[in-house]
């Protein structure tokens, strides 16, 4: 049987998520993220929330922006399509070297 610290991995320090190894259950407990409450049920390999995220905020998995929060996001709360949105930026190409 898992323990709750093993439900998750943290890819950084940085990070707003960690990822469900397998399947969590709504009312599940993250101790190792702070006694962090699970929402709602979690799919394996799905983001969850380890600490609030206001609308229109960045939100970093490997220390790195993922997308903008759509909505406030709550601590334990599953972060996919639902609350989660990228944003189109312009791509430049760096000039050639001569």
């Amino acid at each position: 049987m898992l323990q709750t610290a093993d439900l998750t991995i943290r890819l950084h320090a940085n990070d707003d998520v960690v990822i469900a190894r397998n399947e969590i259950a709504a009312d599940t407990v993250l101790t190792r993220e702070g006694n962090v409450r699970i929402a709602s049920r979690i799919p394996a390999g799905h983001k969850i929330a380890v600490r609030s995220i206001e609308a229109g905020k960045p939100v970093k998995r490997y220390d790195q922006i993922i997308g903008f929060a759509t909505r406030p996001i709550a601590p334990g709360e599953h972060v996919h399509v639902h609350n989660l949105a990228m944003v189109r930026s312009r791509r430049t190409t760096p000039s050639a070297v001569t």
